[in-house]
């Protein structure tokens, strides 16, 4: 059998060429059509090529039992590539029935995490207002506590002004007890030295001998005459 040559000179790169009719099955149990078919193009090129010419001499055996292998597989093929398009149209099915099933579940993660927000927004309402009322009481106490302390410092104030008045009080009082004291030693001492003072008088008077009785020249103005000086000591 004689074939006119392609303009390829050499083949693709393929799997190892075979002319037998033994062939490997593919995944589902038949054979790949592609692979018979690339094994066609393979008995071309490795049949012989008849010199500057464009012909090539061909095994018709081999080529024809090449062909009827594919066309016997041929419906198989057709029912495998029927298979592969309704497995192709239910994945696509299950992978919306997926994308939808996400959908569902983002739309959902997506209210909860709005209801999340609510809530946290909720609280952090509630928190603000919390803390404005313990600033306010805060305020509060400061204040009363300042009013507090001003208060004790008055009353404190007030307590030592009353307690000075009375030390002072105390004081003038222990003072006046201590002049009506000393008055009354002095007056004492005084008394005892005027009765010391008499009494010493009257010793002197006692030791003094008595004037005579007429001195010419003595009057009557109740003075007694003078007395002579005595006389100088001896050297």
């Amino acid at each position: 059998m004689l074939r006119q040559d392609s303009s390829r000179s050499e083949p693709p790169d393929r799997d190892e060429p075979s002319h037998t009719n033994e062939l490997p099955p593919n995944r589902s149990g038949g054979i790949d059509i592609q692979r018979e078919l690339n094994r066609i193009e393979e008995i071309l090129f490795d049949s012989f090529h008849i010199p500057l010419t464009q012909r090539t001499l061909v095994d018709e055996e081999v080529l024809l039992a090449q062909l009827d292998l594919i066309r016997e597989n041929l419906p198989t093929a057709f029912e495998e590539a029927e298979k592969i398009v309704h497995q192709r149209e239910e994945i696509l099915l299950q992978a919306e029935e997926y994308a939808q099933e996400i959908m569902e579940t983002a739309e959902r993660r997506a209210d909860q995490i709005l209801d999340e927000m609510g809530i946290i927004q909720q609280a952090e309402l509630e928190a603000n207002q919390i803390r404005q009322r313990v600033q306010q009481e805060c305020e509060a106490i400061q204040e009363q506590t300042l009013a507090e302390i001003e208060r004790m410092r008055l009353q404190a104030q007030q307590e030592l002004e009353q307690m000075r008045q009375l030390a002072l009080a105390d004081c003038e009082d222990i003072q006046n007890g201590a002049d009506d004291y000393a008055d009354a030693v002095l007056t004492s001492i005084e008394q005892q030295l005027t009765e010391m003072l008499r009494v010493i008088r009257n010793g002197r008077q006692q030791l003094q001998p008595e004037p005579p009785l007429d001195y010419p020249g003595e009057t009557d103005t109740g003075l007694s005459p003078s007395r002579p000086s005595p006389p100088p000591p001896k050297k």
